[in-house]
This record gives C-alpha cells, sequence and structure tokens, in this order.
C-alpha cells in the first residue's frame, strides 16, 4: 500500500478533544413511569422512558485514540493515560512495537518486559490498546523473512494471550515499512506480489491469529489483502463471531480519504466499497487520515463513510489538519460521538413486585447510533441493588451486544430468574454491560447514552425502576 512518508504521529497540543471542549456534564432525567396491569402475572408494572444525551464521553473500545510511534522506546505513563480518558474522553491509546534490532534473532527479554510494562500502564489507566508490530518505520521496507516472523510470534504468544483483557485489535502488522505491508524486502516489494509471496503473507497471518485468544480479531491493511488469501466473498451473517478465521479478520485504513482510492487502499472501489460494507458489519474496523484532499476529507464524505464502512476508532492525533477540517466543517462532534457504537435506552417495562426464586419479566428497547457495533465480547446483566443494604445482585441475561446493530433498535424481552436466596427488600433496577475478562472495572462498561442514568462509581446505568421483593 503506497503511501506518503506520514509526519510524527504525537501532536502534543492538538487533540480531538480538547478542540472540542467536550461536555462531560450529565443531566437529571425527565422520566415517565405509567403503571399498568402485566398481562401475564396480574402484577402492576410501570413503564419507563429514557431521554437521550448528546454529551461526549468515554466508553470501551471505540471513539479517537492517542497514537505514539515509540511504544518499544518509552513506557507508557498510566497517569497520562488515566488523563486521556478523565479529561478527553478517550479510551484507546495505540502501541506500535517496533522490532528493528530482531531481524535476524530473537526478540530479547529486555524488550519483552517493556511490552508487559505497556499492557501493565494501559490496565492500570483503565484503557485498552490497538497493537501492531513492525520491522521499519521507513520507505526502505527493510523487514524480516517469515521464519524469523513466525518464531518472533511464537515468542509473543504468552504476553498476548495473558494481556488480551486489555487488547482491543491487533493489526497485522511485520510485514513492511510501518507494518503496512506494501515496502517490504521479503513479502513481494512495492505491489509486486507472487503467489508465494502470498502464501508467505498468509502465514504470518494466520500465525496471529493461532497466538491470539480466539475472542480477539486481526485487522488487514487493504480489501485486497483478505480478498486474495481468505475469498472475495464477504461474511455472513450467520458465520459472524463463531471464531475461524474469516469472522476474526477485520480491516484498517492508514489513509482515510487522502486521495481517490486512499492511497492505494482501494483497488477496484466498484467492488471493495460493497465488500467492505457489508464486512464491517460484524469486524473491526479504524484507522487514521494521512493528508487533506479536499473536498473528498471534508464533511460530507466523511460521515458517509465512516458510517458505511461502521468505523469504530480513528487517530486524534494525525492528520491534525483533517481533524481541524471537521472540526471547522462541523461534523466533529457528530464523529466523535458515532465512532463505534452509541447504545441508548428508549423505553422499559418491569413489574413493581416479584418472588425469591422467581421471574422477574424485563422489557427494554435499546438504539444504536453509532457507526458500528461492539466487536468483541460483552456481557448483559441486570444488577438488582438493595435501596437499604446497597447490597448487589448480578444476573446474567441472555444476549449479545454485538449484534446491536449500527442504526437499529433492539428489543430485550426477558423473563430473569431471581435467586432463591435473595432477600426480601425493595431493590433498584440497573443494566451493566460489563467487559467478560474485566468485570469488577467500571470503566470498562458501557456506558449508555441517556441522561442520568450512568453511575461511573459502579459502571452500572440505572434503569430507574424499583421492585419490591418478597
Amino acid at each position: 500500500m503506497k503511501r506518503p512518508v506520514r509526519r510524527p504521529a504525537l501532536l502534543k497540543g492538538l487533540t480531538v478533544m480538547g478542540l472540542l471542549g467536550t461536555l462531560l456534564v450529565g443531566a437529571s432525567p425527565v422520566s415517565a413511569q405509567v403503571a399498568r396491569m402485566d398481562g401475564e402475572s396480574g402484577t402492576r408494572a410501570a413503564s419507563v422512558s429514557y431521554p437521550q444525551t448528546t454529551d461526549s464521553f468515554a466508553n470501551p473500545e471505540r471513539g479517537f485514540y492517542h497514537h505514539t510511534d515509540s511504544c518499544d522506546q518509552n513506557d507508557f505513563n498510566a497517569a497520562t493515560l488515566r488523563s486521556y480518558r478523565t479529561n478527553e474522553g478517550i479510551s484507546l491509546v495505540m502501541c506500535v512495537f517496533y522490532l528493528a534490532d530482531f531481524k535476524n534473532s530473537a526478540i530479547s527479554q529486555t524488550a519483552l518486559d517493556r511490552l508487559q510494562r505497556q499492557f501493565n500502564a494501559v490496565r492500570s489507566a483503565g484503557l485498552k490498546t490497538i497493537v501492531r508490530f513492525a520491522y521499519t518505520d521507513s520507505a526502505d521496507g527493510v523487514d524480516a523473512p517469515k521464519d524469523r516472523v513466525l518464531a518472533h510470534l511464537d515468542q509473543l504468544a504468552p504476553y498476548l494471550q495473558t494481556n488480551s483483557d486489555v487488547i482491543n485489535v491487533v493489526q497485522a502488522g511485520f510485514v513492511g515499512a510501518w507494518g503496512e505491508g506494501y515496502y517490504t524486502k521479503n513479502f513481494g516489494d512495492a505491489g509486486n506480489v507472487t503467489t508465494a509471496d502470498w502464501a508467505n503473507r498468509k502465514a504470518v497471518v494466520d500465525k496471529t491469529l493461532s497466538v491470539l485468544p480466539s475472542t480477539r480479531m486481526v485487522q488487514l491493511r487493504t480489501p485486497k489483502y483478505k480478498r486474495t488469501m481468505y475469498g472475495t466473498t464477504p461474511l455472513p451473517a450467520g458465520q459472524a463471531y463463531n471464531g475461524s478465521s474469516s469472522a476474526r479478520l477485520g480491516h484498517h485504513n492508514d489513509c482515510f480519504l487522502a486521495s481517490a482510492d486512499d492511497y492505494g487502499t482501494y483497488e477496484n472501489p466498484a467492488v471493495e466499497y460493497p465488500y467492505l460494507a457489508a464486512e464491517t458489519t460484524y469486524l473491526a474496523m479504524g484507522g487514521e487520515t494521512c493528508g487533506v484532499n479536499a473536498p473528498r476529507t471534508s464533511c460530507p464524505t466523511a460521515l458517509s463513510e465512516l458510517k458505511m464502512f461502521h468505523w469504530s476508532y480513528i487517530n486524534t492525533d494525525y492528520e491534525p489538519n483533517v481533524i481541524s477540517g471537521w472540526r471547522s466543517g462541523g461534523c466533529l462532534p457528530e464523529i466523535t460521538r458515532n465512532l463505534g457504537y452509541r447504545f441508548a435506552l428508549q423505553n422499559g417495562t418491569f413489574p413493581s413486585t416479584a418472588s425469591r426464586g422467581g421471574s422477574l419479566p424485563v422489557n427494554l428497547t435499546v438504539k444504536n447510533d453509532g457507526f458500528a457495533a461492539p466487536f468483541n465480547p460483552r456481557g448483559l446483566e441486570l444488577v438488582l441493588r438493595n435501596t437499604a443494604t446497597s447490597q448487589v445482585y448480578r444476573v446474567p441475561m441472555t444476549g449479545d451486544p454485538r449484534t446491536w446493530a449500527a442504526g437499529t433498535t433492539t428489543t430485550i424481552d426477558r423473563n430473569v430468574t431471581l435467586p432463591a436466596n435473595l432477600p426480601a427488600g425493595d431493590y433498584s433496577l440497573l443494566l451493566n454491560l460489563p467487559d467478560p475478562q474485566l468485570s469488577q472495572r467500571a470503566e470498562y462498561s458501557i456506558r449508555l447514552a441517556n441522561q442520568g442514568t450512568w453511575e461511573a462509581s459502579t459502571g452500572y446505568n440505572n434503569l430507574l425502576h424499583t421492585v419490591t421483593v418478597s
């Protein structure tokens, strides 16, 4: 993929959230509760409406991210990472880890220890990271041969597995300049890729998939890469999230809108646009801009393609003139809100009473106003909190938020079985969408885009209803 040589990615003092002046202020809900008789149980039930908010706020695994080119050289600072979340509403940081010193040797323990420290800092700060490995940041494309790459992946395997909780996604990397696969001395240089080169590239991608947990996706730099190595049919809905290679291979575009073909990202847009639009309904999509190319980089096309290709994240630090154009063009607030998922409750219906060990019917409607759906596993829980003792009971509900597609409204209609040992009393109802691997960390739960429902200290979304359990 031919691209212009990039300038340093981290431009201090210019951040999207800083430009936007993000509002992180909650508002009191204006809800309506209407009592009615539940036809099945004969008990009185209440309907609650949930006003939405237009505020921008941090949510896990989506949004603008900060980028640094020196993840292999300088340790992340947990306090700085934490400030991204608290001050800028940013929950993602990119780690491009260069292996320039190891093209002809094993990765040193010193380098592996640094990688572990990076993951530790990200976890401490409550963020997640987009990970990529590469051997060079020069267009000379001096990388490592296939067998060396595969051996390095064996070394990296335990670190990627142990730290998968804070890995948002892994970009395929390794091959060529910046790990983007175009300028390369070992895998077919400057687009002159032979059948043998494609086989070697696929071996690297297959190995990357194999050393990661099946719950994590790998992104490829262009649609052509996946179409050549894994077939030209877009991932069908019935195969989404099934753990297969095709269901784990997403896409990233690191020259978004920069030319008619995004500097070689697309070879045949007439074919690749519909393919990518279909694929990214269920797969990770993100990247960065790399140069002003008006009017293509202006708001109308940016919004159209971010939505069409279900973008979940984009670089806040590069390219700053493009980001500034979105600000002056008026679309930056919408992009900031809608990258990835943006779930908002619309209404809910609940009974006023329930019995221990019995069924508690819950009916909720949730709208996704974002460009995408979550692409990593996500839990779904009804939380009951005793109003007298504050004791909490978390009850799992069936459902997969990854299927709450962009632009759709989903109805959650469940009969939740209450614990038989649940003490009698009054209970506030709350909804929790936790990270399965970080379920005790509030900052990794999903905040809904409603007024007056979010509890930052718990990660719960208050459903504004109390049920009496006897």
